[in-house]
């Protein structure tokens, strides 16, 4: 495989021609009577007309037939992709997942819109307000089929297998400790070279943003140069049969025929694009002289709600660091937390619970159910001798955190069958160590 090449900046204004077709971009203006090279000029637009600069989000896409050619789209199976939040009763208890099953290829090709199983959400696509968390799962690449999400942004996270996308505006590599977004309305499809699997945040209505900095400063956490944007290319190809466009609206799937591939788009510029990022690239800040920072301080990406320094849902990672704070209980601390938090394990092996979380899997403690680590854990840390220390080398944990409740689909809990019943025994060996008579036990240190 060609390497890639691609343009850095998060948010930026670009521009890119497919290098086939020198000097494609128009010169001056967006919409010419007519185009270089006889192209059709298209406007994709992420927010309203009269947003404020700062965030307007559009491209002009310059593109060998407009996207608007297809036939009329007709409902297709749902599979596992569902919006409906009542399909069973709430749960509030701690919920745990086994890594989740990949179909084999032999017994059932699956590509990544067949894969889709949607785990939990919460909120209304039709009031651009909400999120959903899905589980892809698929062991073969989608062929003469693209897909596009009309009610909102997707940020994937694979974690086995490698995803090759093809978006109208290039061609993106993204591989396991990476992740990419695919806003909202961009076309894109996915080879696979292997049985594949990953997690999927989609936010309704708005838009992931970089955290602000606030005292850090200027530089720090994911800084913008090292968000990737893809270079224009284009595939000028008749599809004999017809090529299937599928479209997620309003939470349902919708099929349309067209004859030609839609990654026809020789040259664009624009501040809305597709992007990826390495998670390795993340500057971490982490407490250095006492006490447990709060997880925010990992925050990669964040979807705004209206209500100041809430989010619709927050991306944070938990990646490998040096632990230093001292006379502290340095693992995560217990919680409840007016926030819903969903984990997952890219690779390794979570600080907080060394058995049980695992690649593949997932985690939910919901709006005020308590968590935090297990038994084992808290024996070890409350005893072990605080030097400095490598904290979760060859490990990277991730959370998707909502201001939102969360309801578990009837997939989530039932279907998936990876379910982990006995989630809850790994805080049963907790004990007490209560000292009525002695306020300042001897500790390890």
């Amino acid at each position: 495989m060609a390497t890639l090449k691609y343009i850095s900046g998060f948010g930026n204004e670009c521009a890119s021609e497919d290098p086939r077709c020198p000097n494609a971009l128009p010169e001056g203006q967006n919409n010419p009577q007519v185009c270089p090279y006889n192209l059709y000029a298209e406007q994709l637009s992420g927010s309203a007309f009269t947003c404020p600069r700062s965030t307007n989000k559009r491209s002009w896409l310059y593109r060998i037939l407009p996207s608007v050619s297809h036939k009329p789209f007709e409902s297709i199976d749902q599979g596992h992709v569902t919006h409906n939040w009542d399909e069973v009763d709430p749960d509030p208890n701690q919920l745990r997942w086994k890594p989740f099953e990949i179909p084999k290829a032999s017994q059932k090709k699956t590509d990544f819109v067949s894969g889709l199983h949607t785990l939990c959400g919460a909120g209304d696509i039709r009031s651009n307000n909400g999120l959903a968390i899905h589980i892809f799962l698929c062991n073969t690449s989608m062929v003469n089929r693209c897909f596009y999400n009309s009610d909102g942004d997707f940020l994937i996270v694979p974690q086995k297998g490698k995803l090759l996308i093809y978006t109208e505006f290039g061609k993106m590599l993204v591989q396991p400790n990476e992740i990419c977004v695919i806003q909202r309305g961009m076309r894109f499809s996915i080879d696979v070279f292997e049985e594949t699997r990953g997690y999927i945040l989609e936010v309704y209505g708005v838009h992931f943003e970089l955290p602000d900095l606030g005292p850090i400063g200027a530089n720090g956490l994911a800084n913008p140069r090292d968000f990737l944007i893809p270079v224009a290319w284009y595939e000028d190809r008749q599809v004999p049969g017809g090529y299937t466009v599928i479209n997620k609206y309003q939470g349902k799937l919708f099929a349309a025929k067209q004859d030609t591939s839609p990654f026809n788009v020789v040259a664009w510029h624009g501040n809305y694009t597709p992007y990826k990022y390495n998670l390795e690239n993340f500057m971490v800040i982490n407490a250095v002289a006492f006490d447990h920072a709060d997880p925010s301080i990992f925050t990669v990406l964040t979807a705004k709600s209206l209500r100041p320094g809430v989010a619709i849902a927050d991306f944070v990672i938990f990646p490998p660091r040096w632990g230093v704070a001292d006379k502290t209980f340095r693992p995560p601390y217990y919680h409840r937390n007016c926030m819903s938090e969903f984990m997952g394990l890219i690779k390794g092996h979570y600080e907080a619970k060394q058995g049980g979380f695992l690649p593949g899997g997932g985690s939910l403690h919901s709006t005020m159910t308590p968590h935090g680590p297990d038994a084992d854990c808290f024996e070890k840390a409350s005893k072990a001798k605080l030097e400095p220390e490598r904290i979760a080398d060859g490990t990277m944990a991730f959370m998707f955190e909502s201001s939102l409740s969360m309801a578990v689909t009837k997939w989530g809990l039932k279907t998936s069958n990876s379910l982990d019943e006995n989630y809850y025994k790994c805080w049963e060996p907790l004990k007490s160590h209560f000292t009525p008579h002695s306020r300042n036990p001897a500790g390890p240190n």
